[in-house]
């Protein structure tokens, strides 16, 4: 079952607010296993030039579904985004339960309707192999941006785990870390 946990920034959440992101969020649990407690994280944000951005985060055991939209309009943003999160279930499903059974893992999606299923559009195109440089955080960025690449694979010369810097859409870094 899915479950909403609904916040609001410079905003008031409301009954109405609320239940259409309901009503629009429903629509996903069909891709859903009804055994599991899936709780989607809702935040709404309104800006200064009244701009409305509506992020959506659901995490699933071994998967983290995130899609975030910001147009004029809170309504037409949190549809965007019911509709983005649509697409990467229908995009990934197929994927992430078929390696789930390779590695023993349960399944994430159950099966959608006949009449949704699409072909798919994930083809690999290039296989890259790299070697790792040990390299600092701040070193790994100057790399990144040399290249003109949106994110960077290395070796953290401090804990020798694998990290990768990249761009984030408001133009600053992110860091990932492994735990190795």
């Amino acid at each position: 079952m899915l479950k909403y946990n609904v916040r609001g920034e410079n905003i008031e959440v409301t009954d109405a607010l609320r239940s259409y992101v309901e009503k629009r969020l429903n629509k996903l649990e069909k891709y859903f296993d009804l055994n599991q407690d899936v709780i989607a994280h809702v935040n709404l944000k309104v800006y200064r030039d009244h701009s409305a951005k509506v992020e959506v985060t659901i995490p699933l055991p071994y998967l983290v579904l995130r899609a975030e939209e910001t147009t004029d309009d809170m309504y037409r943003s949190i549809d965007f985004v019911s509709e983005k999160l649509e697409r990467q279930i229908r995009k990934y499903k197929t994927r992430v339960n078929r390696k789930s059974r390779e590695r023993g893992l349960e399944d994430f999606f159950v099966e959608a309707p006949e009449e949704e299923k699409k072909p798919s559009e994930f083809d690999i195109v290039r296989n890259k192999q790299v070697d790792l440089k040990p390299m600092d955080p701040e070193e790994a960025i100057l790399q990144m941006d040399m290249l003109e690449h949106d994110f960077f694979v290395f070796q953290d010369a401090e804990t020798n785990g694998t990290s990768i810097v990249y761009r984030r859409n408001d133009g600053r870094y992110g860091l990932i870390e492994t735990n190795e």
